[in-house]
């Protein structure tokens, strides 16, 4: 078991502003794991990462399916013996309709289905990989849980008419990451006595297969907030709520 290296687990790592996430905490000489629904998919994101010299591993892990926690969590503990760094990035949009079925959209007319479906990854799928792994953060000497959350799970800025969300009523997902807001709030309580710190990010309207090709941001930049939560000294926060540097209103 490797004593002084980082080791950082990385949920939905294969692609996007996980995999660039990834990338930075390797390069900072963090031990990488990208946790990935599909096998090969994940195999092939950590061969890129060990391409540029990372220290880059892959497990299946559909933070929907519980049947995959397990493993994925056996597979940390018998190499390294815990986990230092939990970064839970997995997450989708239905904002868009992908063909044949409903689109997020506003409180009155969003369907059961895209609001299950959305908060079963966002939020519940969050919550399982927390518990999961929660047990192998603990017993790391500064474990770090970074929650990838949203501007738009803010309800300060949603209730402000100079807000650039203001109106914005994709319903499923905005309340989806309120919900991982308000459980990062919970859970940084109930851990404040350990040196575990646990934080909301938004990372930005970011360049990926989500984001769309009009947002404004790069990967590079998408991947810092959450780099800078999961690297946090012992004098940083913990239960906020941050982008770039500059806290969030809730």
């Amino acid at each position: 078991m490797a004593s002084n290296t980082t080791v950082a687990l990385i949920t939905g790592g294969n692609k996007g502003i996980g995999l660039e996430t990834a990338r930075q905490l390797a390069a900072k000489g963090a031990a990488v794991i990208v946790g990935a629904r599909d096998k090969a998919k994940g195999e092939a994101a950590a061969a890129e990462l060990r391409k540029g010299g990372a220290d880059a591993h892959a497990v299946v892990l559909d933070v929907t399916d519980g049947d995959t926690l397990g493993p994925a969590a056996r597979f940390i503990e018998q190499k390294w013996g815990r986990l230092d760094v939990l970064v839970n990035n997995a997450g989708i949009s239905r904002a868009r309709d992908a063909g044949g079925g409903d689109a997020d959209g506003p409180p009155s007319i969003v369907s059961q289905r895209v609001l299950r479906e959305v908060f079963d990854t966002n939020f519940f799928g969050l919550v399982a990989a927390t518990q999961a792994f929660l047990p192998l953060v603990r017993k790391s000497a500064a474990g770090r849980v970074v929650n990838l959350s949203s501007i738009l799970g803010s309800m300060a800025k949603h209730q402000d008419p100079k807000s650039p969300i203001y109106g914005y009523l994709v319903t499923a997902y905005n309340t989806s990451k309120a919900a991982v807001n308000m459980y990062t709030v919970q859970l940084a309580h109930e851990l404040r006595d350990t040196p575990i710190k646990v934080n909301a990010v938004h990372p930005g309207w970011v360049k990926t297969d989500m984001g769309g090709p009009e947002a404004p941001m790069n990967l590079v930049d998408g991947a810092r907030t959450s780099v800078a939560m999961a690297t946090l000294g012992a004098d940083g926060p913990t239960g906020g709520y941050f982008h770039m540097g500059e806290r969030l209103p809730w």
